[in-house]
């Protein structure tokens, strides 16, 4: 990214992974009709939240993991004029392999 932007604390910078534009019957999808993909690529994350006695616990996301958020989670931005999602890690469903 050559814009210079770093997640505070426990948040992760993500950018969505482009869902298919056909169904497995081969039905086109208008853009009406698509729901925003709940996959994405983590491009950047912030370096963990605090515990009680205000030592840094390290986030389990690290830059380039695929990961499965929430529906709902999450403010769009766009960066370099690609849209993005900044998310708390707490709202990461999973990681993916």
């Amino acid at each position: 990214m050559a814009a210079k932007i770093r997640p505070l604390n426990n948040r992760l910078i993500v950018r969505r992974v482009d869902e298919d534009e056909k169904t497995a019957g081969g039905i086109i999808i208008p853009d009406s009709a698509k729901e925003k993909p709940q996959q994405g690529n983590v491009v950047a994350a912030g370096p963990g939240k605090r515990d009680d006695s205000g030592e840094r616990i390290a986030p389990e996301v690290k830059k380039g993991d695929r990961v499965l958020f929430s529906k709902y989670s999450g403010t769009e931005v766009t960066l370099e004029g690609e849209e993005h999602l900044i998310i708390s890690e707490d709202d990461v469903l999973a990681i993916l392999e």
